[in-house]
C-alpha cells in the first residue's frame, strides 16, 4: 500500500509541479523568462521520490485535512527542498555535477542561471503557499508559511548548510552534527509532518506529535544518507558517494561505526513509530513511511 501511495503522490505533485512551472503568467507577474524557467524545471521535475510532499499529504489525511491544499503545500515544499540542492550543488558549495542521475543546474546552464533558478524557487514556494489557490483560512496559511520560514532559514536548513562548510575545517563533536543534521537535513522532514497537522487542525497536540515524528525520522533519514554514502555506488543512489569522506567531514557513521549506526537507524525508527500508536490503523502508511526512510536504497 506504501509503495502505491507513494508513486500516486509523486504523480500528483509532478502535474501540479509542471503546471506551477508553466509559461502562464500569474497575477502582479510581468514576464517568465524561458532560460529561467527551463533551469527551474531542470530543478524539479527531473524524478525524486517526492517523499516530502508525501509526508505532508499523508499527515493531512491522518487527521481528515483538506487534501488539495495538502498537495499544494506539499509542491511549496518541494519547490523549497529543490532550491536547497540547487544551491548545495554550485561550485562554491558541495560542487557537485550529478543530481538524481542528471547533470545539476549549474552544469546543465551556468552557475549565474542555478542561483537565479534557486532564488526563484524559494520564493516561489511561499507564493504558493501564500496564494488563495490553497484553499484553507488565512490564519492557517500564515501559520504554514511562518513554520517553514523557521524550518528553511538561519535557524533550519540554511544555517544547517552553514555548519556543514564549517564541517570541512573542523570535523564537529556527535552533539555537533546532531545539530547540523537536525538543521540541514532534518528541518525540512520535521516541517513536512508538522505542516499536515496545521493544514487539518487548531490542535496543538496533534501539531507537536508529529512534529516530533518528523523531527526522528529526518534523523533515521540523515543516518541512512551517510550509510549509503559509505556503502552505495554512484550509479545507485544517483550523485557522487564518498563526499563526506574525502573532504574529512565528521559523520555519525564515520564517529560511532557502521554497526552503531544501524542500531541507532532501527531505534529512531522505532520511537517514530511509538508516536503514532494514539493513531491506530490509521497510521499504517506512514508507519510504513518510516521504515521506507531507514531501508531505502537511494
Amino acid at each position: 500500500m506504501f509503495e502505491d501511495r507513494l508513486r500516486e503522490t509523486a504523480a500528483q505533485v509532478q502535474a501540479l509541479l509542471t503546471e506551477l512551472l508553466g509559461t502562464d503568467l500569474l497575477e502582479g507577474e510581468i514576464a517568465r523568462p524561458p532560460r529561467l524557467m527551463a533551469a527551474m524545471r531542470h530543478a524539479v521535475l527531473n524524478g525524486g521520490k517526492r517523499l516530502r510532499p508525501f509526508l505532508v499529504m499523508e499527515t493531512a489525511r491522518l487527521l481528515g485535512g483538506d487534501a488539495k491544499a495538502a498537495l499544494r503545500v506539499g509542491a511549496a515544499l518541494e519547490c523549497l527542498h529543490c532550491y536547497s540542492l540547487v544551491h548545495d550543488d554550485l561550485p562554491a558549495m558541495d560542487n557537485d555535477d550529478l543530481r538524481r542521475g542528471q547533470p545539476t543546474v549549474h552544469i546543465a546552464f551556468d552557475e549565474a542561471t542555478a542561483i537565479l533558478a534557486g532564488d526563484s524557487l524559494l520564493t516561489l514556494a511561499f507564493d504558493i503557499i501564500a496564494a488563495p489557490e490553497t484553499a484553507l483560512p488565512a490564519a492557517r496559511r500564515a501559520d504554514l508559511v511562518l513554520a517553514l520560514a523557521r524550518a528553511a532559514g538561519p535557524g533550519g536548513m540554511a544555517g544547517g548548510q552553514m555548519l556543514d562548510l564549517e564541517a570541512e575545517k573542523q570535523a564537529p563533536d556527535e552533539a555537533g552534527i546532531v545539530t547540523l543534521q537536525a538543521m540541514k537535513t532534518g528541518a525540512l522532514l520535521r516541517f513536512a509532518c508538522e505542516a499536515g497537522a496545521l493544514i487539518a487542525t487548531d490542535d496543538r497536540e496533534h501539531h507537536q506529535r508529529l512534529q516530533a515524528f518528523g523531527a526522528l525520522i529526518g534523523r533515521a533519514f540523515q543516518l541512512a544518507d551517510d550509510l549509503l554514502d559509505l556503502t552505495a555506488d554512484a550509479a545507485t543512489l544517483g550523485k557522487a558517494t564518498g563526499k563526506d569522506a574525502g573532504r574529512n567531514k565528521g559523520t555519525l557513521v564515520s564517529l560511532k561505526g557502521q554497526a552503531w549506526a544501524e542500531a541507532e537507524l532501527d531505534r529512531l525508527i522505532d520511537a517514530a513509530i511509538a508516536l503514532l500508536v494514539p493513531y491506530g490503523d490509521s497510521a499504517q502508511v506512514l508507519i510504513e513511511a518510516a521504515r521506507f526512510v531507514a531501508n531505502r536504497r537511494s
